[in-house]
């Protein structure tokens, strides 16, 4: 009987640092080993000098990452890489970019997310976003999930703006309480609108946690468990 050979993720991380830093701990913490070498082998370009998403897209006057991240993707393809994963939801905007620029596979965070809640929640009919307005603005969750018949909504207009702050802050690596605080805030004018349940679109807000008032959806958690059934054969 022949072994399939454990695979290798590559990750295009650094946006931001802390972020990347959180996906790989969940990936360790979801690995089952009994040993170091039972965990899978990452191949990380933890980069925080991709050209900012922010500039790029809100202010529509930055250099376009595009050609960064294709670098990246096709340098980690270069050093061994099975498969790619970008850790970063808004960065998915040059997802098309990077997947043609190699030929190994690219995870899509975003399509994996939508098949998430389409599978685990068949009758969900209005679904929570909570990320950066670079989401909103791009449509990254809006087009699928209209396709499948689900609304999508997002905070109040002053609440994203407060929402953007934060993850501003947790960028400087202030997750203090106050900053937890607006954060619930946020979520408790979210939950006004009658979602039962929101996905946290934004791998810098996976890094706090906090009791919110709905059932939330991580996206962060969602990519950490497919780069392990992706890396150890239990999904092709």
């Amino acid at each position: 009987m022949t072994v399939e050979k454990e695979k290798t993720v590559g990750i295009l991380g650094g946006m931001g640092p802390e972020a990347t830093v959180d996906l790989m701990q969940r990936i360790i913490r979801l690995t089952p080993a009994l040993d170091d070498i039972d965990h899978i082998r990452c191949l990380v370009d933890n980069n925080p000098k991709v050209p900012s998403r922010i500039k790029a897209i809100i202010e529509g006057e930055g250099e376009d990452p595009g050609p960064c991240m294709v670098d990246m993707a096709r340098r980690l393809e270069s050093w061994g890489a099975d498969f790619l994963a970008i850790a970063c939801n808004t960065a998915h905007n040059y997802y098309d970019a990077v997947s043609k620029a190699v030929k190994i596979p690219v995870i899509n965070l975003i399509d994996l997310v939508v098949f998430h809640v389409k599978q685990t929640r068949p009758e969900c009919s209005k679904i929570g976003i909570l990320a950066s307005p670079a989401v909103r603005m791009t449509g990254l969750y809006d087009n699928r999930f209209h396709s499948a018949g689900i609304e999508v909504v997002y905070p109040g207009p002053v609440f994203q703006e407060r929402l953007f702050n934060v993850i501003k802050a947790i960028k400087t690596g202030d997750t203090s309480v106050e900053v937890v605080q607006t954060y619930k805030g946020i979520c408790e004018n979210l939950n006004s609108s009658g979602v039962e349940s929101a996905i946290i679109a934004c791998t810098e807000l996976s890094v706090i946690t906090c009791d919110l008032p709905f059932e939330s959806i991580d996206s962060t958690e969602i990519l950490a468990r497919e780069i392990v059934d992706l890396a150890k054969g239990i999904k092709q």
